[in-house]
């Protein structure tokens, strides 16, 4: 699978599938002397598994990461402090599968011969023939995604460092909008959201906060500790605080389910989804990301076009369009409407608009990089469906038994929102690399 790698500088290659052991993610351009922890690598994950909320699949994978190697196992000299620092090496990180149980493979093993409309089981099975991966959709399920958050929270780190911020939300779902546009407070409740989460998952509280797993274990303890909590997941879930919407409201002024904004227009989205899955059926949206201290003149022209290089978010499963700034909104304006007025205040270049959002010319313009992403509705429903036998060609009629998200934007925007970070690292190291070799000339 050579479409399995990402980058030129901060690279990363993924692995595995829905229903085999596990998946990894293997980053390399990584700086030596960074601290990273398990811990915080899945402050992230939580944001994306499954069953964390009404409008999520019921699978109760919790999405555990082990830190395989790229890191100082111990100081390397006495007293260096260094140790679970990054040097250098490529970082492999491993999210093995605890809920993987026959009778959800029995589901597929039952209607695999029937591909699910609007899904890659049908091209997948005639480029990989009888051997594809198709228990749980293999690369092909959302689970893959979650070596895509892994590797990007360790480039948002990364980038936090060098000043450049990301976070995301949700702007649309359902058909029901959200028409925010301050950034401070989108960054704010963005922020708000994930420690909410932090504070109700059981898993990090039972694991970390209680030091079941710390970074002072070897590989080998931390999968014997795994292998006893595959055994105890219904009981850690059991331990969840319940979503208490009133208040979680009060406390961290958020919505407890859809992270956007405004908490009102949040509700009325749970509600516009559960109506349309109480039917058997699947909803859509809309996540936007933004960016915010990324230096001017970021990016390449030409084939590597900063905004090409956010387009690769066509890769996420289910988004089936990017648009950068105003988007598709700019075949209705003029020239004069369209263009981001530009003067100077004090001695910094400031734009009147940000209909580019933050790109020209596929290179940075200092303005907050704003990324939508149209998310269409989970291809897994439960309405019968005209298919084949993919065996046979024979005309069959499916329905789907296997579990399912009503939606899946709730759980996308952590995605896109970490691919975005590992495109601008990508293209930051470049950057800085260029920039210091020309001031040298």
């Amino acid at each position: 699978m050579i479409g399995c790698h990402f980058g030129k500088i901060f690279q990363v290659t993924v692995s595995g599938g829905s229903y085999q052991d596990g998946l990894s993610a293997t980053l390399q351009g990584i700086p030596a002397g960074m601290l990273l922890t398990e811990q915080e690598i899945y402050g992230d994950l939580l944001l994306r598994k499954p069953g964390a909320d009404e409008l999520s699949s019921p699978r109760k994978e919790p999405d555990l990461p082990i830190i395989y190697c790229g890191l100082n196992a111990e100081d390397t000299i006495e007293n260096a402090n260094n140790k679970n620092h990054t040097n250098g090496t490529p970082l492999t990180i491993l999210i093995p599968n605890l809920d993987r149980h026959f009778i959800h493979i029995k589901q597929y093993q039952d209607t695999n011969r029937t591909p699910r409309p609007g899904h890659a089981s049908y091209a997948s099975f005639m480029k990989y023939g009888l051997d594809d991966d198709a228990i749980g959709a293999g690369i092909f399920s959302g689970r893959y995604t979650n070596t895509i958050v892994a590797a990007g929270y360790v480039a948002k780190k990364i980038l936090k460092k060098c000043g450049v911020e990301v976070f995301s939300y949700v702007k649309e779902c359902a058909g029901v909008k959200c028409d925010s546009n301050d950034i401070d407070t989108i960054k704010k409740t963005s922020d708000a959201f994930k420690k909410m989460r932090r504070d109700y998952d059981p898993f990090y509280q039972e694991v970390y906060v209680k030091n079941r797993i710390t970074p002072d274990m070897r590989f080998l303890e931390k999968a014997k500790i795994f292998a006893e909590i595959e055994q105890e997941i219904d009981d850690i879930r059991s331990k969840a605080p319940e979503f208490k919407n009133k208040e979680i409201i009060e406390k961290y002024g958020i919505h407890p389910v859809i992270n956007c904004p405004d908490v009102d227009i949040s509700q009325k989205m749970v509600d516009a989804v559960n109506k349309i899955s109480a039917t058997g059926d699947s909803a859509g949206g809309v996540v936007e990301v933004i960016a915010t201290g990324v230096p001017a003149g970021l990016g390449e022209p030409v084939f590597n076009k900063l905004d090409a290089e956010l387009g690769r978010m066509l890769g996420i499963g289910a988004v089936k369009g990017v648009e950068i700034g105003a988007g598709f909104k700019v075949k209705d304006m003029t020239g004069y409407d369209c263009n981001d007025i530009i003067y100077s205040k004090e001695g910094k270049v400031l734009f009147e608009t940000n209909n580019a959002g933050g790109i020209t010319g596929g290179l940075a313009t200092g303005q907050p990089i704003t990324v939508s992403l149209a998310v269409k509705p989970t291809p897994t429903i439960d309405k019968k469906q005209e298919t084949i036998d993919k065996y046979t060609l024979e005309n069959k009629t499916l329905a789907a038994i296997t579990r399912r998200d009503p939606t899946i934007v709730a759980r996308i925007w952590p995605v896109a929102e970490n691919y975005t970070a590992m495109v601008l690292l990508d293209n930051l190291i470049a950057h800085y690399g260029y920039q210091t070799i020309k001031k040298m000339i």
